[in-house]
């Protein structure tokens, strides 16, 4: 089982670092994990939210947060469209559901002969 994290939407912001008080390093991140294994593919419906300064290289949780980074953060939350969370089936799961469908029609009609 493969795990992968999309990146959905990322932003610089000019509010003020609450742990070193610069302000032009702060970065958000919104990104959504992917599951694949070997029949199928499937989004996450949770989207993963980081602030992330690079100054002090501290990630700023949300106890933190003071009310312009909260405003922004809603801000840019509504940018981050999430992808579809529907579950995708690969080829092979497409070959193996056709194969069990002829074998089990197959199956019938044989049994409908006896």
């Amino acid at each position: 089982m493969n795990t992968t994290k999309h990146i959905l939407h990322t932003a610089s912001l000019k509010n003020n670092c609450p742990i070193c008080y610069t302000t032009n390093g702060l970065e958000i991140t919104f990104a959504q994990e992917e599951i694949e294994n070997w029949y199928s593919v499937k989004n996450q419906k949770e989207i993963l939210e980081t602030i992330y300064c690079q100054n002090c290289n501290n990630t700023i949780y949300p106890v933190n947060w003071n009310e312009n980074i909260e405003k922004t953060f809603s801000y840019h939350k509504k940018q981050a469209i999430p992808r579809s969370s529907q579950l995708r089936l690969k080829k092979i799961a497409y070959l193996i559901l056709i194969g069990l469908t002829i074998a089990i029609l197959l199956t019938f009609y044989l049994v409908s002969l006896v």
